[in-house]
């Protein structure tokens, strides 16, 4: 049991954001950055990829950024990372109002009120909020195969119906009814680009009923590669590929020097885009596959890199 209070300090309320990949969450994170940027609170950004995109773009608009890149913060190889992160967030800022973390998409969040129980980091830390972000492509073609999606609804004390833009009412009211009937009493909001009101820290209730086990290390359902990209690099075969392996392929993300310039290479079930970028200090794609395919696609995919 961990020993850091000094007796006067406050309890740091925690709201953490899940979902699965590609649903908006670091689109959110970085709105919560922008709009907070007075306010003394600690983001702590978890990837699954080894490749640390989204803490790289989310550290640009706030200093105070923790990243834990190569797995879920929920799965027995890095949860005692996360539990040092969230000792050092308490020693070097005592002071701070909140701690917002993204979770991985691949991540089972129900664990975490245990484990704040459990390393004594309850004394410290407040559960304050769980809230999930999902999109019809998605969540309607995986909920029945990737168990840890339905995992993140029945922990989430807010669900973000986000994307909406992109998807027609049938698919929006369908995914409405299967995100109800997982969690009856959840709060549920439609929204484009994760643009909501509501309180970060104050969505929840007791989390006292959550309750889940860490992640193996290694989920064969998953696999994740990284493509070091360093010279001028033709976008167009790795679109080309993904199109062609759509079905194994969930994420790909990262940049890429090309002949016009640095671009955002942006792939998940909902969209895909490339768009121009400032100029990177590292180049390479984070992917992530169904963990039966990801050997061959990895194999295709530095063929044509």
């Amino acid at each position: 049991m961990l020993n850091l209070s000094n007796g006067v300090n406050a309890m740091i309320p925690i709201c953490l954001i899940t979902g699965f990949l590609g649903t908006g969450k670091t689109t959110l994170l970085k709105r919560i950055v922008e709009q907070n940027k007075e306010r003394p609170w600690v983001y702590l950004v978890n990837e699954f990829s080894a490749l640390d995109v989204d803490g790289a773009i989310v550290s640009a608009e706030n200093p105070d950024v923790v990243s834990i890149p190569g797995g879920s913060i929920f799965c027995k190889c890095l949860v005692t990372e996360f539990i040092g992160q969230l000792t050092n967030i308490y020693k070097k800022h005592s002071d701070a109002e909140g701690v917002v973390i993204e979770a991985s998409g691949m991540a089972d969040p129900r664990v975490i009120a245990d484990m704040l129980k459990e390393t004594g980091l309850d004394a410290y830390f407040e559960l304050s909020s769980i809230i999930s972000i999902v999109e019809p492509r998605s969540f309607l073609r995986l909920i029945h195969t990737l168990p840890n999606i339905i995992h993140q609804v029945e922990a989430a004390d807010l669900i973000l119906l986000n994307k909406c833009d992109l998807f027609d009412e049938e698919q929006l009211i369908k995914t409405e009814a299967e995100v109800l009937n997982i969690n009856p009493g959840v709060q549920l909001c439609r929204c484009e680009r994760a643009v909501a009101d509501f309180s970060i820290f104050g969505t929840g209730g007791s989390h006292a009923e959550l309750h889940g086990e860490y992640a193996k290390c290694r989920d064969p359902r998953y696999a994740a590669f990284v493509l070091d990209l360093p010279s001028a690099t033709d976008p167009e075969p790795f679109k080309t590929l993904i199109l062609e392996n759509e079905d194994a392929v969930y994420r790909v993300k990262g940049y890429l020097r090309s002949p016009d310039g640095p671009v955002y290479f942006d792939y998940s079930k909902a969209e895909f885009s490339i768009r121009p970028a400032q100029p990177q200090k590292t180049y390479g794609l984070a992917w992530i596959c169904e963990g039966a395919a990801a050997e061959k696609i990895e194999e295709l995919a530095r063929a044509i890199s």
